[in-house]
């Protein structure tokens, strides 16, 4: 049997002017599980071979977090395609359900009768800034 670790940490998030935009703080800690798909890869290479207490910052570049932003993802769409909504406007997100899978789009721009929409992951291009704490550390037997 080889153990597996599973990791309990604390986050903060931080936006290239060092202000913290997502944390664990205040909540409960992240579980970082190596081979789960709900943590992106680039947190789970950061955390490995860590032990309880240790403290990092770590860079995590756009192809270990939530990939490029796929210009493929961004489409125009005509404002009377929003059923029931009265004013479109910029930051609004809805989800969809084509091609049988839902998504979430965003709306980027607005421009008269037309708005422009992203389906990419809010962060997808951008490196990310963590510090982390590491809470604990327990092996699993598998």
């Amino acid at each position: 049997m080889t153990a597996k670790k599973v990791y309990t940490i604390n986050y903060w998030l931080k936006n290239d002017n060092g202000e913290v935009v997502d944390t664990s703080e205040g909540g409960e800690p992240m579980i970082v599980q190596p081979g789960k798909a709900n943590v992106i890869p680039g947190l789970i290479k950061a955390v490995e071979g860590r032990k309880e207490g240790d403290k990092l910052e770590v860079l995590i570049p756009p192809e270990l977090a939530y990939g490029s932003h796929k210009s493929e993802l961004q489409s125009e769409i005509s404002v009377s395609s929003f059923d029931g909504v009265e004013q479109v406007v910029k930051g609004m997100k809805f989800q969809t359900n084509t091609g049988g899978e839902a998504q979430v789009v965003q709306v980027v721009a607005v421009n008269g009768d037309t708005a422009t929409i992203d389906a990419n992951h809010p962060l997808a291009g951008l490196s990310l800034n963590f510090d982390i704490e590491i809470v604990s550390v327990k092996e699993l037997d598998v």
